[in-house]
């Protein structure tokens, strides 16, 4: 091959390799995003960064190509929008705490490269956050506080041990006083569903309303089986 011709095709290597560079370095300058940009980052193409938006953050989650590649348990979220109002919101906030929706937020911030921001619902078309983002950061804070409550709540009654075996099936016990259900108050604040725990009281407290004795068990039982 001449020299020039070597010449140019180094040239030509040179800005090829520029070209990605620079492609690199806007993606990872925290910019403004669509939801059709960010779709072309859903890691079927190995030259492109994975990205995924969450809350209206988007971020690289290049490094986890493992995960968030072609096979990976989580490739269906590459390229998409988790949590924005537009797919997936109404049934995920269903199942999980705002709080820690928020939480999970945080984890990719601290774990991934922050990418910029998704235009849409949590962010205008200037970056500025919308009121639905405040909404949800101002009831996540509510949710952590009232986790932090029931939390600090339970902490004065003590939780009953409990085990479970195919053979033997559940036990629950206490090694000071007796086993009765709860609710929990904060899980119904949060999720809009009851639910309970098992809790030690000691015999002058089993008249408080409220306490449920396990089924079949006798009233002043310190162990209870549990289906």
């Amino acid at each position: 091959m001449a020299r020039g011709a070597r010449l140019l095709l180094v040239i030509a290597l040179l800005a090829a390799l520029l070209a990605v560079a620079l492609q690199l370095y806007r993606l990872r300058k925290p910019r403004l995003w669509t939801v059709e940009e960010l779709s072309v980052y859903n890691g079927t193409d190995e030259e492109l960064p994975i990205l995924l938006g969450i809350l209206g953050s988007v971020f690289d989650v290049t490094k986890g190509r493992s995960h968030y590649g072609p096979g990976g348990g989580y490739h269906h979220f590459a390229g998409s929008i988790l949590m924005t109002g537009m797919h997936h919101e109404r049934s995920f906030l269903e199942i999980l705490q705002i709080n820690s929706i928020v939480d999970w937020r945080k984890f990719y911030f601290e774990r991934y490269i922050f990418a910029g921001k998704l235009i849409g619902r949590y962010y205008d078309s200037q970056g500025n956050p919308t009121k639905y983002l405040k909404g949800v950061e101002v009831k996540a804070k509510r949710g952590a506080q009232l986790l932090e409550k029931q939390k600090s709540e339970e902490a004065k009654i003590p939780s009953c041990n409990s085990k479970w075996s195919q053979q033997e099936g559940g036990e629950v016990w206490c090694d000071t006083g007796y086993p009765r259900l709860v609710r929990r108050p904060g899980d119904i604040a949060l999720t809009g569903q009851v639910s309970q725990r098992c809790a030690c009281f000691q015999e002058d407290e089993l008249n408080k309303p409220g306490l449920v004795a396990y089924e079949g068990c006798d009233h002043l039982s310190k162990s209870c089986k549990v289906n």
